[in-house]
């Protein structure tokens, strides 16, 4: 059994314990690559589970993806996933941020892209994912925020992570402004838009209800 979905490590370690009861092997496999590494077949797995299973579920692994990662035991691919994702989606939201006082400073965008791309704060959101419109031609930000990875998609993963951290006792206050950004669009009707739309709170364009 492969579980590519996101979900807390907690209900994987609880399947994970039926399947061995049921005489399965079991990995909690999440993705990472989005919508290109899907079609590409360059996905990226974090894998939670036994060694006899991973090994077991490695040439599925290697059918779809280019980087697979063993993790550790059942429920460290989900937690991998929801660290990658918390960092993800805090991200987006400081990129927005700088690309939109950028352009209100009078910057061209697609030269302020290129400075941070090859400075200290470059990193997927600015470069891939960057949610100014036009500066990436290919990505969901230039084609009405429609495609890539969704703000409800986003919303419940930061929200898995934020939940997680709770259960430890850990703070997470850039985590928790980032899901309150989210929660907004998706409450207004933005919920299956990618999640670089957060850049249009705060350029007041969003899609209100």
């Amino acid at each position: 059994m492969i579980d590519s979905s996101t979900i807390d490590p907690a209900t994987a370690q609880q399947v994970d314990e039926q399947a061995a009861a049921a005489g399965l092997f079991f990995t909690d496999a999440p993705v990472s690559g989005g919508v290109a590494g899907a079609s590409n077949g360059t996905l990226t797995f974090m894998v939670g589970g036994s060694k006899p299973s991973f090994e077991a579920a490695t040439p599925m692994f290697e059918a779809m993806g280019t980087n697979i990662f063993h993790c550790g035991d059942t429920g460290t691919g989900q937690t991998a996933k929801l660290c990658n994702n918390l960092a993800l989606g805090v991200s987006m939201c400081g990129i927005a941020e700088a690309m939109e006082l950028g352009a209100r400073l009078g910057m061209d965008p697609d030269v302020l892209t290129q400075v941070i791309n090859k400075s200290t704060a470059g990193c997927w959101s600015s470069s891939v994912g960057n949610p100014y419109p036009g500066v990436n031609p290919d990505n969901a930000a230039s084609k009405g925020y429609n495609g890539g990875f969704g703000v409800d998609l986003m919303l419940k993963d930061i929200s898995l992570a934020i939940g997680a951290a709770r259960g430890l006792g850990q703070a997470t206050p850039t985590a928790a402004t980032a899901q309150q950004l989210y929660q907004i669009l998706s409450a207004n009707g933005m919920g299956g838009k990618d999640f670089g739309s957060v850049i249009t709170l705060l350029q007041g364009k969003f899609e209100k209800k």
